[in-house]
C-alpha cells in the first residue's frame, strides 16, 4: 500500500496533483475494500471515513467499488444505511450447506413481526387487535431473541403498555436499507400474500422506524417492571 512518505519520494513529475490524487484514490479504494471485506458487520459511511486518509472521496470509492462487483460472485451493497459484500443473489444456492439451519418462526411470530415492521410504534394489545387474537408474551420473547424487534418505549395510555419496533438487525438479516423498502400493496398481491379482491378501502400503512419516540411515547425505563408486565410474566 502507497504511503503518503512514497507519495513524497515520488520523482517531480509525477508530483503534481492530478497523480498524487489517483495515489490516494487507489490507496482508499484498497483500505476500504479491505474494511468491507474484515468487517463481521456492515459498515457506515462516518465509519469507513474516520479510517482512511482524510480528503478520500468515501462515497465515490463505494459506488465505484460497487460497479466494479456487480458481477461477481460477491456484491457491494447498503443495507440500513450501512456498507458490506455479500453472495450474489443468482449465487446464494451454493451457501446452503455452509449455512446452520435455523429454527423457522411459528406463523404467530411471523404476522406479529410483520405488523410490527408495518405499525411500529405498536404495542400487544394494538398487535392483538390488528391480528383478531391474542399474542402470547412468548411469541415477543422469541421475536426479541431474533434481535429483529426492540422494546422502544411505553404509551402514553392507562396502563402504560410497552411499544415494540423494529431494529437495524432486521433491515441488515432481510437486506433492506430502511422498513420504506418493505413490499407494499401491488408487490402483496403480487406475490399471493394478500387477495386480488381487497376492498377498495384497504390501505397498507407506511412504514416508519424512526429512532426518536413519538409525542404518545415516553422513555423505556431498563430495568423497570410496571403491573401489565407482571402480569405477562405471570400467564406465561
Amino acid at each position: 500500500m502507497m504511503s503518503e512518505t512514497d507519495l513524497l519520494d515520488l520523482p517531480d513529475v509525477e508530483r503534481d496533483g492530478e497523480h498524487v490524487a489517483a495515489a490516494l484514490d487507489l490507496a482508499g479504494q484498497r483500505m476500504i475494500e479491505a474494511l468491507l471485506f474484515a468487517s463481521s458487520e456492515p459498515l457506515s459511511l462516518e465509519e469507513l471515513t474516520l479510517r482512511v486518509p482524510e480528503g478520500t472521496d468515501v462515497l465515490g470509492v463505494l459506488e465505484e467499488l460497487q460497479k466494479i462487483y456487480a458481477a461477481r460472485g460477491v456484491n457491494l451493497v447498503k443495507v440500513a444505511g450501512k456498507w458490506c459484500f455479500r453472495t450474489a443473489e443468482d449465487l446464494a444456492f451454493l451457501m446452503h450447506r455452509n449455512v446452520e439451519e435455523q429454527r423457522k418462526l411459528s406463523r404467530a411470530a411471523l404476522e406479529t413481526l410483520a405488523i410490527i415492521a408495518y405499525h411500529q410504534p405498536v404495542t400487544r394489545a394494538e398487535i392483538e387487535e390488528i391480528r383478531g387474537v391474542s399474542t402470547s408474551k412468548g411469541t415477543l420473547d422469541v421475536l426479541l431473541e431474533t434481535t429483529w424487534i426492540r422494546m422502544r418505549g411505553r404509551r402514553r395510555t392507562p396502563g402504560r403498555p410497552v411499544t415494540y419496533g423494529t431494529t437495524e438487525q432486521f433491515l441488515i438479516h432481510f437486506g433492506m436499507e430502511s422498513v420504506k423498502d418493505l413490499p407494499g400493496l401491488e408487490e402483496l398481491k403480487g406475490a399471493g400474500l394478500l387477495d386480488s379482491a381487497v376492498p377498495a378501502s384497504f390501505l397498507v400503512p407506511t412504514p416508519n422506524d424512526d429512532i426518536l419516540l413519538t409525542e404518545d411515547e415516553d422513555p423505556l425505563e431498563d430495568g423497570s417492571l410496571f403491573e401489565e408486565d407482571a402480569d405477562e410474566i405471570a400467564e406465561d
